[in-house]
This record gives structure tokens, sequence and C-alpha cells, in this order.
């Protein structure tokens, strides 16, 4: 189980990311659904985000696990409440949250971007991070994350985002 607030290679009860439905065991296979869902049009949803939001988003999210968040919650939230909510959501296999929150200090979503430029991006970010050689930035909620826990982390909000979209 994942130590709170520190890194830790060791994979969760959940290994496979899910929600409503939505498994996804690693950013390959997340990204192989977000694949098939785009291959379908444009998705729909009823979520504040456009589908090339979403996506953009879910790239913002991967990029800054590798050169940091614009802003992060205190060290004492991320040793405290944001490891607790990384341990429930790892142990469960499932994140909720928000699906209209940006990422704090982000630049904003254009509502209006292009969905394949989006996706794109998703496909670069992702590819970025599984070659990525350094050492990875503390996430702005959950503080140290080691490379599978972020990214299961990864794959959890992915699931999270995707599953409110439907071809």
């Amino acid at each position: 189980m994942v130590k709170a607030g520190a890194a830790s290679s060791v994979v969760p009860l959940a290994a496979c990311a899910s929600n409503e439905g939505q498994r996804f065991s690693s950013l390959a296979a997340a990204q192989e659904a977000v694949t098939k869902l785009a291959a379908s049009g444009i998705p729909k949803s009823d979520t504040a985000f456009s589908w090339a939001q979403t996506l953009n988003h879910l790239a913002q999210s991967i990029e800054y696990s590798m050169t940091g968040f614009p802003e992060s919650k205190s060290r004492l939230f991320q040793k405290t409440a944001g490891a607790a909510a990384f341990q429930v959501f790892a142990w469960r296999g499932q994140m909720t949250h928000s699906l209209s929150e940006p990422i704090p200090g982000a630049p904003a979503l254009d509502r209006g971007s292009d969905p394949k430029q989006g996706m794109e991006r998703l496909v670069a970010a992702i590819a970025a991070f599984r070659n990525w050689p350094g050492g990875l930035k503390p996430h702005f909620a959950y503080g140290e994350l080691d490379k599978a826990s972020y990214e299961l982390a990864h794959a959890m909000h992915i699931a999270n985002h995707v599953s409110e979209f439907k071809a």
C-alpha cells in the first residue's frame, strides 16, 4: 500500500483504475480506451469540460507530474489529507473528484480547442511520462509519488473523466 506522504513502489490492492465500468491497468490501457472513444467522433457529455478541454486537462496533469505543478497544497496537506485521499483511491482503484475543477494555477482550457490536437497532446504526454528518465515532481495534492503510483493516479484520473463521455 502507498505510505502516506511518501513514495512507494508497492502496487495497491486494486491494480486497475476504474470508474463505472472503466478499467485501466496502465496508461497504455487508458490511452487505448480514449483512442477508441475518440475514433467514434466527438464524444458527448454533460460535464463542464468539453471533450477537447478534458483531453487537454488530462495531458496537463501528466505533463505537470514531470515538470512540476504551477500551484500546490501545503506540504502538511500533502502529507496528511492528500496522501490519505490517494491511499483510499489506490485501495479502491477508483478516483472521484470534481470534473469541472481545473488544475490549480494551470492556464485556462479553451472550450473551443480542437479535439484532435487535445488527443495528440494527451498521447504525447503519456509517451513522455513512460520514457521520463528523471524524478517526478510532487503531485499538487497527493505529494511525493513514485512512478508506479503516479501511473495509477493518472490512469484513475483518465478513467474518472472518460467515464462521463459517450460516443
